[in-house]
């Protein structure tokens, strides 16, 4: 199944997409896509609905992110070893464990905004885990039956603020728009193995990342047991699990976005996203 949601930002209502790619809109059997709604009971009882016999969405209706009320909004760094020595650092023995502001949070077409004189802001294409059970402690041979499902997600990233003012990767990773979600939440029961996708990102039209899950440092399931030990997972929380080679910080010479730049990112069974860039703006 794909979750949805579609509608103008701050009033969207819940959707599932059928067979044929049209947006279905649920919102007269559910209130909206939450965490409580992520639960194997609803999720079963949804999986039966004949999707032909709700209403149509407009093919041009905005999709939003997938998931209303997340929680939490974690993020691996370094979880491919091209991507560890295009950045010049070696690849981590453990996880290296972030996060990401639930604000930045924004839909898969909308557009991403660079904040206020950043000059080094780049792009990242990552799977993104959806958590559909408490987890805490869990052994990585049972970590998947706690995953509600899987999305894309770019991890945009302000490099200055990452790297060069001190402190932490989060400060970097939290700004406004700098966390696009969907277009939709595929499912576990329709992914059972994560770790083949590919991941693609272009830039203006240039290929500029070409991955596959099957590179990953640490797989899904191992994050899910390794975070689990250090904090409880919950229904509704957020994994991005790491990006590929070829972000812009990585080229020779680096590479960052700029006002007027295009971005386009996708992943055959997670659909695609595109993003104008904007420069700040006060709203």
């Amino acid at each position: 199944m794909k979750i949805v949601r579609h509608g103008e930002s701050g009033r969207e209502r819940p959707g599932v997409i059928d067979s044929a790619g049209t947006v279905r809109d649920l919102s007269g059997l559910i209130p909206d896509w939450t965490p409580a709604e992520l639960v194997p009971a609803t999720l079963s009882r949804l999986r039966t609905l004949e999707l032909n016999t709700l209403a149509p969405v407009a093919r041009d209706t905005r999709l939003g992110v997938p998931l209303h009320g997340i929680g939490k909004f974690i993020a691996i760094g370094l979880n491919y070893s091209d991507h560890a020595l295009e950045s010049g650092m070696p690849a981590p023995q453990e996880p290296v464990v972030f996060s990401k502001a639930i604000s930045c949070l924004t839909g898969p077409d909308d557009p991403v905004m660079l904040p206020r004189g950043s000059m080094k802001s780049d792009w990242e294409v990552e799977l993104g885990v959806v958590i559909g059970r408490t987890a805490r402690y869990v052994a990585r041979e049972a970590a998947l039956e706690h995953v509600a499902g899987y999305c894309l997600v770019d991890d945009v990233s302000e490099r200055e603020y990452q790297i060069e003012r001190g402190g932490t990767w989060d400060k970097g990773k939290g700004c406004d728009t700098f966390g696009p979600v969907g277009p939709w939440i595929l499912t576990s029961d329709e992914l059972p193995d994560p770790q083949h996708l590919r991941l693609w990102l272009e830039v203006n039209g240039t290929r500029r990342q070409d991955g596959d899950t099957a590179h990953m440092i640490f797989p899904v399931a191992e994050l899910v047991a390794y975070l689990s030990r250090f904090m409880t997972l919950e229904p509704g929380d957020l994994i991005a699990t790491g990006t590929p080679a070829g972000v812009g910080m990585g080229m020779k010479p680096p590479q960052f976005l700029r006002a007027g730049d295009r971005m386009t990112l996708g992943c055959p069974q997670l659909g695609t996203q595109t993003h104008a860039v904007h420069g700040w703006r006060h709203s």
